[in-house]
Protein backbone atom coordinates (compact mmCIF):
# COMPACT_ATOMS: atom_id res chain seq x y z
CA UNK A 1 0.00 0.00 0.00
CA UNK A 2 3.07 1.97 1.03
CA UNK A 3 4.66 1.73 -2.43
CA UNK A 4 1.39 2.44 -4.10
CA UNK A 5 0.67 5.78 -2.18
CA UNK A 6 4.87 6.49 -3.32
CA UNK A 7 4.10 5.74 -6.96
CA UNK A 8 1.52 8.02 -7.22
CA UNK A 9 3.35 10.57 -5.61
CA UNK A 10 6.10 10.27 -7.80
CA UNK A 11 3.39 10.43 -10.87
CA UNK A 12 1.98 13.60 -9.54
CA UNK A 13 5.30 14.74 -9.12
CA UNK A 14 6.29 14.45 -13.13
CA UNK A 15 2.81 15.67 -14.00
CA UNK A 16 3.32 18.99 -12.05
CA UNK A 17 7.01 19.63 -13.57
CA UNK A 18 5.53 18.80 -17.25
CA UNK A 19 2.67 21.13 -16.84
CA UNK A 20 3.89 23.98 -15.45
CA UNK A 21 6.11 25.26 -18.41
CA UNK A 22 3.41 25.05 -20.61
CA UNK A 23 0.81 26.93 -18.37
CA UNK A 24 3.26 29.65 -17.59
CA UNK A 25 3.91 29.90 -21.19
CA UNK A 26 0.64 30.38 -22.11
CA UNK A 27 0.07 32.84 -19.52
CA UNK A 28 2.98 34.65 -21.06
CA UNK A 29 1.94 34.77 -24.61
CA UNK A 30 -1.66 34.80 -24.22
CA UNK A 31 -2.93 35.96 -21.25
CA UNK A 32 -0.11 38.30 -21.20
CA UNK A 33 -1.48 39.97 -24.55
CA UNK A 34 -4.45 41.49 -22.50
CA UNK A 35 -3.07 42.59 -19.20
CA UNK A 36 -0.34 44.98 -21.67
CA UNK A 37 -1.44 48.37 -20.92
CA UNK A 38 0.16 51.18 -23.18
CA UNK A 39 1.00 54.68 -22.04
CA UNK A 40 -1.38 57.54 -22.16
CA UNK A 41 -1.08 60.45 -24.73
CA UNK A 42 -0.55 63.72 -23.35
CA UNK A 43 -2.00 66.97 -25.40
CA UNK A 44 -4.90 68.26 -27.26
CA UNK A 45 -6.40 66.02 -29.44
CA UNK A 46 -9.23 65.44 -31.96
CA UNK A 47 -11.53 63.44 -34.60
CA UNK A 48 -9.86 62.83 -37.85
CA UNK A 49 -13.22 61.65 -39.65
CA UNK A 50 -11.57 58.72 -40.76
CA UNK A 51 -12.63 55.00 -39.26
CA UNK A 52 -10.55 51.48 -38.32
CA UNK A 53 -12.38 48.46 -37.97
CA UNK A 54 -11.58 46.65 -34.56
CA UNK A 55 -13.73 42.73 -34.40
CA UNK A 56 -16.06 44.19 -37.36
CA UNK A 57 -17.01 47.52 -35.14
CA UNK A 58 -15.96 51.21 -36.81
CA UNK A 59 -13.88 52.95 -34.41
CA UNK A 60 -13.01 56.72 -35.05
CA UNK A 61 -8.65 57.98 -35.77
CA UNK A 62 -7.84 60.42 -33.65
CA UNK A 63 -5.18 62.78 -34.20
CA UNK A 64 -3.13 63.42 -31.35
CA UNK A 65 -0.84 66.30 -30.28
CA UNK A 66 2.37 65.82 -32.01
CA UNK A 67 5.78 67.60 -31.35
CA UNK A 68 6.86 69.91 -34.58
CA UNK A 69 10.15 70.42 -35.64
CA UNK A 70 12.14 73.52 -35.53
CA UNK A 71 15.69 73.58 -36.50
CA UNK A 72 18.51 73.91 -33.45
CA UNK A 73 22.34 73.56 -32.99
CA UNK A 74 23.75 70.79 -30.38
CA UNK A 75 26.72 71.06 -28.51
CA UNK A 76 29.29 69.61 -31.32
CA UNK A 77 27.59 72.47 -33.23
CA UNK A 78 25.64 70.25 -35.76
CA UNK A 79 21.77 70.87 -37.21
CA UNK A 80 19.32 69.31 -35.32
CA UNK A 81 15.53 69.36 -36.59
CA UNK A 82 13.70 68.43 -33.21
CA UNK A 83 11.18 66.24 -34.67
CA UNK A 84 12.11 65.07 -37.75
CA UNK A 85 14.11 62.03 -36.56
CA UNK A 86 10.72 59.17 -35.79
CA UNK A 87 12.79 56.10 -35.22
CA UNK A 88 13.75 56.89 -30.96
CA UNK A 89 12.00 57.78 -27.65
CA UNK A 90 13.04 60.74 -26.36
CA UNK A 91 13.43 62.30 -23.13
CA UNK A 92 13.25 65.98 -23.11
CA UNK A 93 14.04 68.90 -20.97
CA UNK A 94 14.56 72.49 -20.55
CA UNK A 95 17.82 74.23 -18.69
CA UNK A 96 20.23 76.94 -18.98
CA UNK A 97 23.52 76.98 -18.04
CA UNK A 98 23.81 79.68 -15.74
CA UNK A 99 21.05 78.07 -13.32
CA UNK A 100 21.43 78.52 -9.90
CA UNK A 101 18.22 76.33 -8.36
CA UNK A 102 17.22 73.01 -9.84
CA UNK A 103 18.71 72.58 -13.25
CA UNK A 104 21.95 70.53 -11.94
CA UNK A 105 19.46 67.97 -10.57
CA UNK A 106 17.85 67.65 -13.08
CA UNK A 107 20.27 67.11 -15.27
CA UNK A 108 22.04 64.60 -12.90
CA UNK A 109 18.47 62.72 -13.05
CA UNK A 110 18.76 62.51 -17.04
CA UNK A 111 22.55 61.74 -16.26
CA UNK A 112 21.33 58.83 -14.58
CA UNK A 113 18.82 58.12 -16.73
CA UNK A 114 20.79 58.25 -19.80
CA UNK A 115 23.57 56.13 -18.38
CA UNK A 116 20.49 53.13 -17.71
CA UNK A 117 19.53 53.33 -21.34
CA UNK A 118 23.82 54.21 -22.91
CA UNK A 119 23.42 50.89 -24.85
CA UNK A 120 20.13 51.07 -25.97
CA UNK A 121 19.85 52.15 -29.38
CA UNK A 122 15.89 53.03 -29.16
CA UNK A 123 16.02 55.67 -26.59
CA UNK A 124 17.49 59.37 -26.97
CA UNK A 125 17.67 62.24 -24.36
CA UNK A 126 17.27 65.75 -25.19
CA UNK A 127 18.20 69.01 -23.05
CA UNK A 128 16.82 72.55 -24.70
CA UNK A 129 18.45 75.70 -23.10
CA UNK A 130 16.52 78.64 -22.44
CA UNK A 131 18.97 80.91 -22.69
CA UNK A 132 20.30 80.53 -26.01
CA UNK A 133 22.16 83.77 -26.26
CA UNK A 134 24.72 82.73 -23.32
CA UNK A 135 24.57 78.93 -23.94
CA UNK A 136 26.76 78.66 -27.61
CA UNK A 137 27.69 75.55 -28.88
CA UNK A 138 31.09 75.84 -26.99
CA UNK A 139 29.30 76.67 -23.77
CA UNK A 140 27.12 73.48 -24.02
CA UNK A 141 30.14 71.35 -24.99
CA UNK A 142 32.20 72.65 -21.99
CA UNK A 143 28.49 72.06 -19.92
CA UNK A 144 27.79 68.45 -21.35
CA UNK A 145 31.18 66.95 -20.68
CA UNK A 146 30.22 66.97 -16.93
CA UNK A 147 28.12 64.46 -17.44
CA UNK A 148 30.36 61.51 -19.18
CA UNK A 149 27.73 60.65 -21.74
CA UNK A 150 28.06 60.26 -25.70
CA UNK A 151 26.81 63.34 -27.43
CA UNK A 152 24.92 61.06 -29.98
CA UNK A 153 23.10 59.50 -26.51
CA UNK A 154 22.10 62.73 -25.27
CA UNK A 155 22.20 66.23 -27.05
CA UNK A 156 22.47 69.94 -25.74
CA UNK A 157 20.61 71.91 -27.82
CA UNK A 158 20.65 75.72 -28.41
CA UNK A 159 19.32 78.44 -31.22
CA UNK A 160 16.63 80.83 -31.43
CA UNK A 161 15.34 82.36 -28.57
CA UNK A 162 11.79 83.14 -29.65
CA UNK A 163 11.72 79.53 -31.55
CA UNK A 164 12.85 77.71 -28.20
CA UNK A 165 9.97 79.69 -26.32
CA UNK A 166 7.03 78.69 -29.12
CA UNK A 167 8.77 75.35 -28.93
CA UNK A 168 8.12 74.74 -25.18
CA UNK A 169 4.76 76.60 -25.33
CA UNK A 170 3.18 75.42 -28.02
CA UNK A 171 4.66 71.63 -28.39
CA UNK A 172 5.89 70.20 -25.14
CA UNK A 173 3.01 72.91 -23.46
CA UNK A 174 5.54 73.60 -20.56
CA UNK A 175 6.74 77.45 -19.72
CA UNK A 176 9.96 79.10 -21.08
CA UNK A 177 10.50 82.64 -20.92
CA UNK A 178 12.81 85.23 -19.15
CA UNK A 179 12.48 86.15 -15.51
CA UNK A 180 12.21 90.17 -15.05
CA UNK A 181 12.90 90.03 -11.63
CA UNK A 182 16.04 88.69 -11.44
CA UNK A 183 19.28 88.95 -13.51
CA UNK A 184 20.02 86.13 -15.95
CA UNK A 185 17.37 83.85 -14.95
CA UNK A 186 14.32 82.23 -16.42
CA UNK A 187 11.70 80.70 -15.59
CA UNK A 188 10.97 76.99 -16.91
CA UNK A 189 9.55 73.52 -16.32
CA UNK A 190 11.37 71.34 -14.44
CA UNK A 191 9.99 68.25 -15.91
CA UNK A 192 11.30 65.84 -17.60
CA UNK A 193 9.18 64.82 -21.07
CA UNK A 194 8.71 61.42 -22.61
CA UNK A 195 8.05 61.59 -26.39
CA UNK A 196 7.46 58.66 -28.42
CA UNK A 197 8.81 57.56 -32.21
CA UNK A 198 5.54 59.64 -33.03
CA UNK A 199 6.54 62.75 -31.58
CA UNK A 200 3.26 62.35 -28.73
CA UNK A 201 3.97 63.07 -25.29
CA UNK A 202 3.32 60.07 -23.67
CA UNK A 203 4.43 61.42 -19.46
CA UNK A 204 5.89 64.42 -17.78
CA UNK A 205 7.94 63.81 -14.64
CA UNK A 206 9.04 65.78 -11.73
CA UNK A 207 13.38 66.23 -11.35
CA UNK A 208 14.16 66.17 -7.96
CA UNK A 209 11.30 63.47 -6.85
CA UNK A 210 12.72 59.80 -7.00
CA UNK A 211 9.54 58.23 -7.12
CA UNK A 212 9.10 59.91 -10.41
CA UNK A 213 12.44 59.52 -11.57
CA UNK A 214 11.95 55.87 -10.94
CA UNK A 215 8.39 55.80 -12.49
CA UNK A 216 10.26 57.78 -15.86
CA UNK A 217 12.45 54.71 -15.82
CA UNK A 218 9.69 52.30 -15.74
CA UNK A 219 7.73 54.22 -17.93
CA UNK A 220 10.56 54.18 -20.76
CA UNK A 221 10.50 50.37 -20.50
CA UNK A 222 7.35 50.43 -21.20
CA UNK A 223 7.12 52.40 -24.25
CA UNK A 224 10.16 50.09 -25.66
CA UNK A 225 7.57 47.04 -25.09
CA UNK A 226 5.06 49.23 -26.91
CA UNK A 227 7.70 50.01 -29.93
CA UNK A 228 8.78 46.05 -29.70
CA UNK A 229 5.11 44.92 -30.20
CA UNK A 230 4.65 46.83 -33.42
CA UNK A 231 7.16 44.91 -35.27
CA UNK A 232 5.64 42.06 -37.17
Amino acid sequence: MSNGNFSIKKILILVTILAVPGFLYYLLSEKGKNRYKPLGIYGPKELSGSFHKVKGENIPDTLYHTIRGVALIDQDNNSVNVSVDTSHITVFNFFFSRCTSFCSHMNEDMGGIAKLYSTNKMVNFVSITVDPDYDTPPVLKKYSQKYHINSNKWKFLTGNKSDIYRLARESFLVDAFKDSTQLNNFIHSPKMILVDPERRIRGYYDSGDKVQVEKLVDEIKLQITEELRKIK
